[in-house]
């Protein structure tokens, strides 16, 4: 088996929490995660953005900077990006037919009992490649929660949690204070913790946990992304932004120097797709993606349609059978024109009917519509406007993207 199809052939292990596995997949590596300088970066919703904006402004300063992010939207390599690229395929390829093979000899001699997870493998892959290319600084997006997630085997040299909200209660937990806590196991002794605008019952939560590990809380607000341009669309990113500033902040503090015209430069152009991105094809019609996939998500995708008067756009929408679809459904059907319902190509993707009926339930009067696939649900939304909105699932967005040859 080809090393990609190998890493791809664990994704039938689903999510398993635990550090048991990459703790000693990277011992036999010889900890490439202690190669470079990592920043970690948790949350509900913003972590990607916060994540490419840091990454972004590292390398305008001009030290050599890699960032981790999953999911991909089209290409597997997108999640492992160094010096603002993709990395090469023959590279991905080199570190994960090595990365296979220490997990065969782990499983030979019993030092793993059990194979690791698709999310386990690329995150060892991740540090390989990034030792590998001798960066400074790495950038790492926590794939769920925190305290349990295999990103979190690194000793940052500083932590940020963008948000907290509703999302994977199943492995998180169902209030916002269980929430907090998995996503506070990200913080470390001595190493500070900027936060972004949380509830009381979040904030409580990480406050206590720093305050035990002796690290120092950062709050981040609105002001201290004020002076620059943020080229990300919509007013959350005003508060990630704001958290990037914080964070390189704390890069600053710490050594690695990062001047205010290279903070601007990272906010002004992450190089973030999919997230309330406009796209315009040469035959004049518009889409606008969005990977909004949880009811927060859908709230700042339904603020920003408000904001611009485009409420009567087309919206073509999947989800995952897991997500809360209801409360997303509640937050995007007040401000569309229509709806059409289709299905991702991934096995997780719910059931059109079922949405369609919640959707139905919901807004009596809105043209709802299915569609088998999401060619077809581009074209249905296509015939009744030349703008449209996609969104609901980042693996929705992945295949849109690849039908309509955008990336």
């Amino acid at each position: 088996m080809d090393p990609l199809s190998y890493l791809f052939s664990l994704e039938q292990f689903g999510i398993k929490f635990g550090l048991d596995n990459i703790s000693t997949l990277v011992t036999r590596l010889g900890h490439p995660d202690r190669a470079f300088r990592s920043i970690h970066i948790a949350g509900t919703n913003g972590k990607g953005s916060v994540t490419a904006m840091v990454d972004a402004a590292i390398r305008a300063a001009g030290h050599r900077s890699a960032r981790y992010t999953s999911p991909h939207l089209v290409d597997l390599s997108e999640r492992f990006v160094i010096d603002g690229r993709p990395v090469a395929h023959e590279t991905l390829v080199a570190a994960v037919a090595d990365v296979r093979d220490a997990v065969e000899s782990l499983r030979a001699d019993g030092s793993l009992t059990a194979p690791p997870t698709f999310f386990e493998v690329t995150t060892a892959v991740a540090f390989e490649l990034f030792k590998r290319a001798r960066v400074d600084t790495a950038v790492l997006e926590v794939g769920l929660g925190g305290r349990l997630d295999s990103t979190n085997v690194v000793s940052p040299i500083a932590t940020a949690i963008t948000s907290i909200a509703l999302d994977h209660e199943q492995y998180l937990g169902s209030t916002l204070a269980e929430i907090a806590f998995e996503k506070a196991g990200i913080i470390k002794p001595g190493v500070p913790v900027v936060v972004g605008d949380l509830t009381p019952e979040a904030v409580v939560v990480i406050e206590r946990i720093a305050r035990a590990r002796g690290a120092e809380v950062i709050r981040a607000s609105a002001a201290d992304a004020a002076p620059f341009t943020i080229g990300l669309r919509g007013r959350h990113q005003v508060a990630n932004a704001a958290i990037a500033v914080r964070v390189l902040g704390v890069l600053n503090a710490r050594g690695i120097a990062i001047p205010a015209s290279a903070i601007a430069s990272g906010l002004a152009e992450p190089g973030w797709p999919g997230r309330l991105d406009l796209r315009r094809l040469p035959d004049g019609r518009e889409l606008l993606l969005d990977a909004a996939h949880n009811p927060a998500g859908a709230a700042s995708l339904a603020s920003y349609l408000q904001e611009r008067r485009t409420m009567s756009l087309p919206l073509v929408f999947a989800a995952m059978r897991d997500k809360n679809i209801r409360g997303i459904l509640e937050e995007l059907t007040p401000v569309i024109g229509s709806l059409v319902v289709t299905r991702a190509s991934n096995p997780r993707s719910a059931d059109p009917s079922a949405i369609a009926e919640q959707a139905r339930a919901l807004a009596p009067s809105l043209d709802v519509s299915i569609e088998p696939s999401p060619t077809d649900a581009l074209a249905a939304a296509w015939r009744r406007s030349p703008a449209i909105v996609v969104a609901g699932s980042i693996f929705l967005l992945g295949d849109v993207m690849r039908q309509v040859g955008v990336s």
